[in-house]
């Protein structure tokens, strides 16, 4: 457990709000917690950004200029997408809240909030998504095209799916970060991933599809 907290402030956290106060007050908190807090003001700039770099938790906010907050969740849900995500919202009620989590929310509050409350519910979040993702990587006996990559390149696609820098993957594996990179980019094309985003979401639907047909 200890060294699943270590990589916690490696975690790309996505705020989606369209008050630039809150964004930045949410941010510099998360920041200063060693998250790598990004900030968007509407739905379509976040789901540029998820194009390239995959977060380890989303705080979406309901509302939103263009599309709202519960368009995003629908959106998201429909991708499979695999990081928690945390609504928060001015103007919330039992059965909005309720609605939030039957569109996939891992947990919803209210505003305005504490710091202390944000912070421990992004942890639990970032847990959460860390023991999932671990969980789909360590167990994927039958992963589609796991069979084209070699032991080492196993290894890597575990620390890359866990979100660690090429540094550090290099420093657990024994091996220098262009090694890394290099099978970073080995395994990408031999799965058809795009960018480091695809290649997670590639492993984790696969897998999730898998779980629910073996459950049905």
């Amino acid at each position: 457990m200890g060294q699943l907290l270590s990589f916690v402030p490696e975690v790309p956290v996505f705020i989606i709000d369209d008050d630039p106060s809150v964004r930045e007050a949410l941010a510099l908190l998360l920041k200063i917690e060693g998250y790598a807090a990004q900030c968007f003001g509407d739905g379509a700039s976040f789901f540029e950004a998820v194009q390239s770099v995959s977060p380890g938790c989303v705080i979406l906010d309901l509302h939103l200029p263009g599309e709202t907050g519960f368009d995003i969740l629908r959106k998201l849900s429909a991708q499979r997408f695999a990081a928690p995500i945390l609504v928060i919202s001015g103007a919330a009620d039992v059965a909005t809240a309720v609605d939030a989590m039957k569109h996939g929310a891992l947990d919803f509050l209210e505003k305005p909030f504490s710091s202390d409350i944000i912070v421990e519910r992004v942890r639990a979040a970032v847990k959460v998504w860390r023991e999932a993702l671990g969980g789909e990587i360590d167990g994927l006996a039958n992963f589609p095209g796991r069979d084209l990559l070699t032991c080492r390149e196993r290894e890597v696609l575990s620390q890359v799916a866990r979100g660690v820098s090429n540094k550090e993957a290099g420093r657990g594996l024994g091996i220098s970060p262009r090694t890394v990179e290099v099978h970073r980019a080995r395994i990408m094309g031999k799965l058809g991933a795009k960018n480091t985003a695809d290649l997670i979401r590639i492993v984790l639907s696969e897998s999730s599809a898998r779980r629910r047909l073996s459950a049905s």
